[in-house]
């Protein structure tokens, strides 16, 4: 695991079981729909203590460059951090179990109501609360950041090109990831 970059770290716990883990994904899959990465930072953080919060930052940081949705990447990367490989399959597979039974479901009867204008305006209500939990979590994020100023001027580079100027993530990857490497190497303790 990366080391917390402003120099905190709570200890984790020594060992997390498989079923614990599977559970505990387990809770965060049946959380939300489209936005569980708060759910998911709230009790590995701040309920089960699994990691610090610098730790899940580092977990976060390495699931978004990693290819495939976020909160399965952190799944993985929890799993296999306390019980290998048959760690990293319990905690995917309780993240992934009851919500693709639920929405296979509601797919489902989707399918046989999407042209109720109610149905489709229930639809625009949920992406507008999903949007809420991504800002909510990115300020959340943000502040182990703010005694850091080039992490902060990194975080906004980043913004501008993806929500501003609209340049595709492998660019602002290729321009981004060796200048912050080389900064966190430079500015390490």
């Amino acid at each position: 695991m990366i080391a917390a970059m402003d120099g905190s770290s709570a200890a984790s716990p020594a060992t997390v079981s498989t079923p614990e883990l599977f559970v505990g994904f387990l809770k965060i899959g049946l959380s939300g729909f489209g936005g569980v990465m708060p759910f998911a930072r709230r009790m590995i953080v701040e309920r089960r203590r699994w990691l610090s919060e610098a730790e899940f930052l580092d977990v976060l940081s390495l699931s978004q460059f990693l290819p495939g949705p976020n909160v399965v990447n952190v799944s993985i990367i929890v799993g296999r951090r306390f019980q290998g490989v048959a760690g990293a399959a319990a905690a995917c597979a309780g993240l992934m179990m009851m919500p693709l039974v639920i929405v296979l479901s509601l797919a489902t009867l989707y399918a046989q109501f999407s042209q109720v204008e109610a149905v489709r305006g229930a639809c625009r209500a949920v992406s507008a609360s999903a949007s809420g939990l991504i800002v909510a979590t990115a300020l959340k994020l943000a502040r182990p950041l703010r005694t850091a100023t080039w992490q902060l001027v990194i975080c906004g580079t980043a913004f501008v090109g993806f929500a501003l100027l609209r340049i595709p993530l492998l660019w602002m990857l290729a321009g981004l990831c060796p200048i912050s490497i080389a900064l966190g190497w430079w500015k390490r303790p």
